[in-house]
């Protein structure tokens, strides 16, 4: 009797980190080892070890973090929710303006009676640096556009999330069926991003593409091809330094 009475004793602490519903089921067990004898000791320690892994259960889903909800941020303002429509559009007037520009003279003519004394002036001055003022001028006014033409409120929240996402596929990278769902969320958000990204290309895609063809016109006009910095083609030096103040204007004016 007085090693049931131990035993009973080294179960004690297990009812305090237990559940109410097992501290009962513990209750009726020590009553059956009193009556039961030598059989109802056995069942106790049987149940206490049931319990014991039952708690553990339960910690380790107390401790497991609950899984971030990731959702595409709802737009604060609709009028720069934007649209495919407006990348139709451009495609369709690169289109159209690759097509006319030499058989319709207005387009062409309008577009040179613009530039020649202004772009152009620039280049017959002193093609590099020209060119470099025309690029730092062109993506200025692109950054400012992307600025107060798309809300970027939305496009923060969206990139937040975005990023949460990306840890998440880094998580889970082990678990298939995990990092499918969560792939799957990814793609969810390229046609949200897109939409609120394309709005600004209304402001800029024509121009850009009347821009283009005028340089190409420029540019062509030389006998010997025109080359900066002693290898690059107009079409690269433009590229690169697009991309060069671009990034700077971004950060300048805090642009997503």
């Amino acid at each position: 009797m007085d090693d049931l009475n131990k035993e009973q004793e080294k179960s004690e602490p297990i009812e305090e980190t237990t559940s109410t519903e097992n501290k009962e089921i513990l209750r009726e067990v020590k009553k059956d080892v009193k009556i039961e004898g030598s059989e109802g000791k056995n069942n106790l320690a049987e149940k206490e070890e049931e319990i014991k892994q039952e708690t553990k259960i339960e910690d380790v889903q107390k401790e497991e973090p609950e899984e971030k909800k990731i959702e595409p941020p709802v737009i604060v303002n609709k009028s720069k929710e934007g649209s495919f429509k407006p990348i139709v559009f451009i495609m369709i007037a690169s289109m159209a303006i690759a097509l006319f520009w030499d058989k319709i003279p207005f387009i062409k003519d309008s577009v040179h009676f613009v530039l020649d004394p202004s772009a152009g002036t620039l280049l017959n001055w002193n093609a590099t640096w020209g060119m470099i003022l025309i690029v730092l001028i062109i993506s200025l006014f692109t950054t400012l556009v992307q600025k107060y033409a798309t809300d970027q409120k939305a496009l923060k929240e969206l990139r937040k999330e975005q990023k949460i996402l990306q840890a998440e596929m880094k998580k889970y990278k082990e678990h298939p069926e995990k990092m499918a769902e969560l792939s799957k969320k990814q793609f969810a958000f390229l046609p949200k991003t897109f939409k609120l990204t394309s709005r600004a290309m209304m402001f800029t895609g024509i121009p850009f593409i009347l821009f283009f063809r005028w340089f190409n016109d420029f540019f062509s006009a030389f006998e010997v091809e025109l080359v900066f910095l002693g290898f690059l083609s107009w079409f690269w030096f433009y590229l690169i330094f697009t991309m060069i103040f671009s990034t700077i204007f971004r950060k300048v004016f805090k642009v997503v």
